[in-house]
């Protein structure tokens, strides 16, 4: 009998399940040669099988994979973001589910960046969109297009208190660009304020809005902008275990009496400098995502937003929430992110998840807030148009018949648990958070520390995940932040598959580095 490090008694296991020549003892430290069933030892649990699906991808006819590589090198501007060493290149989509030229079956949890909310290819959203094709596909918002009115009517149903006015656009960014614009046009006031590590697009009228280094150029970042430290209890100054509004707390130890967050006391203070120091007696307003997305899904400590916007009115301006990636029941307990910190916002911008991947993105303010575009012409050309209210309506029809924010509140919770235990059991995995099916997972080289883990690590560990047909995102300033927010109707089952995933991923890191 033979003594093994765990690194090599995980390699046997693997051997013995190829090969049922290799026998491990459940301490996984020893060996003798035999035919007994595999087992694996506790430390590493089986990997769950991929869920079934019904969904047969049609054959694939297009251009062949290396032409579609040569096209992209040659053609497509370099700028545009490519994931993994050998990208894929799919060619079907169904529901959570994406199949690439060969037919093979990947589970999408990056939701094509958090924007395929119901899933791809959704059959009640695609008849919808079949419908409205027969009919008229394009005529500008300065006609009457009774598709549009019926989904404004709908989506403004969804919205709290007196944001009663919509104005529809294209896309996230277009819709903060015109909010910037909203705000400063009603106050009279110029200054905004936002979060570092925000994100909220990147035209050049945002550039200073959005405060994550890695999408900023060597250009003026907008005028009249100014970025609050971000309120961060995992990496930020201060931050403790009963900070966050989720089902799992950070890792950090934390002294505050039950109720109290001295973090969130700090953290405000510092805004109040910021107000002090940097802006004038008048301010236009404050932008805040109620979860930040590209930013590394990080969650504020509990009553941060809250004393925030209350110091932003008393300077004057108005709060704007980007529910761009939070809105629509992603988070669980609420149908918008920003319900869940107890504010009451002046201007709400939408996009993404709101049209399933049509793109469509909207601005929802008051009567009031709303007349200050009248000043002079305004428009949108493909603004409204009427494949997108149809599609819109589509969705929000979905969301209620399948109750998807249940689904995400229930399975998104199920999931944060088990990922929890992930990092529990693995020194790289530092955090893990978020609510509902808004998660992310951050990676150190260590919890003390918690010194994000290199590229190179982190990128291993991605594109294992990715040959065994998980795909995430990845997120945060350090670019060391998994992004999991997959289409709102995935099951437990799926999870599991995805979290099991993960798990020989970072396994199969381990081994790598033992």
């Amino acid at each position: 009998m033979f003594r093994l490090s765990k690194a090599t008694s995980l390699r046997l296991w693997k051997l013995q399940k190829e090969t049922s020549t290799v026998c491990l003892t459940p301490q996984a430290r020893t060996f003798t040669v035999s035919r007994p069933h595999a087992k694996a030892p506790p430390s590493m649990p089986a990997i769950a099988a991929m869920p079934d699906t019904d969904f047969k991808p049609a054959e694939y006819k297009g251009m062949s994979y290396e032409k579609a590589r040569e096209v992209r090198t040659s053609l497509i501007n370099p700028a545009i973001l490519e994931y993994y060493k050998k990208p894929v290149m799919f060619h079907q989509g169904y529901m959570q589910w994406l199949f690439d030229q060969d037919g093979k079956r990947y589970l999408d949890l990056f939701s094509g960046i958090v924007t395929v909310s119901v899933g791809h290819c959704h059959p009640k959203v695609n008849k919808a969109l079949h419908e409205q094709i027969d009919k008229i596909w394009h005529t500008t918002n300065i006609y009457m297009i009774p598709a549009v009115y019926e989904y404004a009517e709908k989506l403004v149903s969804k919205m709290p208190g007196n944001l009663k006015n919509v104005y529809f656009v294209n896309s996230g960014t277009e819709a903060n660009d015109l909010a910037v614009n909203m705000a400063r046009l009603y106050t009279g006031a110029y200054d905004i304020v936002s979060l570092r590590n925000a994100y909220h697009g990147i035209s050049p009228n945002l550039l200073g809005l959005t405060s994550v280094g890695s999408w900023l150029y060597e250009l003026p970042g907008g005028y009249g902008y100014h970025n609050a430290i971000n309120p961060d209890p995992f990496r930020g100054p201060w931050g403790g275990k009963n900070c966050r509004d989720s089902p799992v707390q950070t890792i950090r130890n934390c002294d505050c009496a039950a109720g109290q967050c001295h973090a969130k006391d700090m953290y405000i203070d510092q805004l109040k400098d910021l107000f002090r120091h940097s802006t004038p007696k008048k301010i236009a307003g404050m932008f805040a995502e109620s979860i930040q997305g590209v930013g590394g899904t990080v969650q504020f400590p509990k009553g941060y937003l809250k004393e925030a916007f209350e110091l932003v009115r008393e300077k004057g301006g108005i709060c704007i929430a980007d529910e761009v990636q939070t809105g629509f029941g992603r988070t669980g307990e609420h149908y918008w992110g920003f319900e869940a910190h107890d504010v009451m916002p002046d201007i709400v911008t939408l996009a993404k998840g709101i049209g399933n991947g049509f793109p469509l993105a909207a601005v929802v303010t008051t009567p009031e807030i709303a007349k200050s575009l009248t000043r002079a012409l305004h428009i949108s050309t493909f603004g409204g148009s009427p494949l997108a209210g149809a599609v819109g309506k589509a969705v929000l029809e979905v969301i209620e018949e399948e109750n998807t924010q249940a689904t995400c509140l229930d399975v998104g919770t199920y999931t944060l648990l088990e990922l929890a235990k992930l990092r529990d059991e693995f020194e790289i995995v530092g955090d893990v958070r978020g609510k509902g099916l808004m998660i992310g997972v951050e990676m150190v080289t260590d919890k003390e520390s918690r010194t994000p883990l290199p590229a190179d690590k982190m990128g291993a560990i991605w594109e294992d995940m990715k040959e065994m047909g998980v795909l995430m995102g990845k997120g945060g300033v350090h670019a060391n932040v998994f992004r999991i927010k997959p289409a709102m109707i995935v099951t437990k089952e799926d999870m599991d598959f995805g979290v099991s995933i993960l798990r020989q991923a970072l396994q199969n890191h381990v081994e790598r580095t033992s």
